[in-house]
């Protein structure tokens, strides 16, 4: 068995900055996406990253790729460039929260 593409130190942060659980995600997606018309279907609600996150979510960390990798990293360094260090719960505007939403981070949920 080949070594996998995330090592335990990405996959640790990823895991802490990514506070919803893949349930709480796709319901976001879906609610997000969700018009008072129609509604997308659920595997086409919400942007390309928070699909890739979700993919993540459902993963062990030795069925990730260099793919998985990179979108991590893209994950950790979008939060971190947005947050706090210590990631405790913070209030913000509405399309700021719904933004990280989007990639599996609430703010308004304590760190894990």
């Amino acid at each position: 068995m080949s070594d996998p593409a995330v090592d335990d130190e990405l996959w640790a942060e990823f895991h802490r900055v990514v506070n919803m659980t893949s349930r709480e995600l796709e319901d976001w997606l879906r609610t997000r996406d969700a018009g008072p018309e129609d509604e997308p279907l659920p595997d086409e609600a919400g942007p390309p990253t928070g699909h890739q996150v979700l993919s993540i979510l459902r993963k062990r960390r030795v069925d990730t790729d260099e793919r998985d990798a990179d979108v991590m990293r893209k994950v950790v360094a979008r939060v971190r460039s947005e947050r706090r260090e210590d990631l405790e719960p913070t209030a913000g505007e509405a399309h700021w929260r719904h933004r990280l939403m989007s990639i599996g981070h609430d703010p308004l949920k304590p760190p894990s």
